[in-house]
């Protein structure tokens, strides 16, 4: 990636916890992707048709808050991400570019501060030059010093994409 921006995947302990129960409370239902094309946050790259994926309830702000002692308050949420049913390895060490970069798509970027709280965001319709457009948003964002990391998410469904921490 040409960027200084770079996208997180889901860390592994998180994965292995919500491949038991997910933030919901639920136990994974894991199930072989007839179609493909799910985003999956454990690589960060589309599903191929074939393969063991689940859908389960991921709570990103109410993770990195237990790691750093942030109080997110009623700003932790949870929603349906997809992933592997098992370990898949992460994201290829070698991509380039933002996953999920599709000109024409919806982006939602919010910034949160160091206490996990909401201090702004935009919705950027990715144009052809997609990789562009996020270095733009994600640098504007992190042109304010009190952002501490972006979450960027698909507009239509509110699924949360990825996280981005100042660099």
């Amino acid at each position: 990636m040409t960027s200084t921006h770079r996208p997180r995947p889901i860390t592994p302990t998180a994965l292995q916890e919500i491949r038991v129960r997910d933030d919901a409370g639920r136990p994974m239902r894991p199930y072989t992707d007839a179609e493909g094309d799910a985003p999956l946050r454990c690589c960060l790259r589309a599903s191929a048709a074939g393969e063991r994926i689940a859908l389960v309830s991921y709570a990103p702000l109410r993770r990195w808050a237990a790691e750093t002692g942030a109080e997110p308050g009623a700003y932790d949420e949870q929603g349906p991400v997809f992933i592997h049913a098992e370990d898949c390895g992460g994201p290829d060490p070698d991509r380039t570019g933002y996953p999920w970069a599709r000109p024409g798509a919806l982006r939602a970027f919010r910034r949160y501060d160091s206490r996990g709280r909401i201090i702004g965001g935009r919705m950027v319709e990715l144009p052809e030059d997609a990789d562009a457009a996020f270095d733009r948003a994600l640098g504007e964002a992190f042109a304010d010093p009190d952002t501490a990391q972006v979450h960027v998410r698909a507009v239509e469904y509110g699924c949360y994409h990825f996280r981005v921490d100042r660099p």
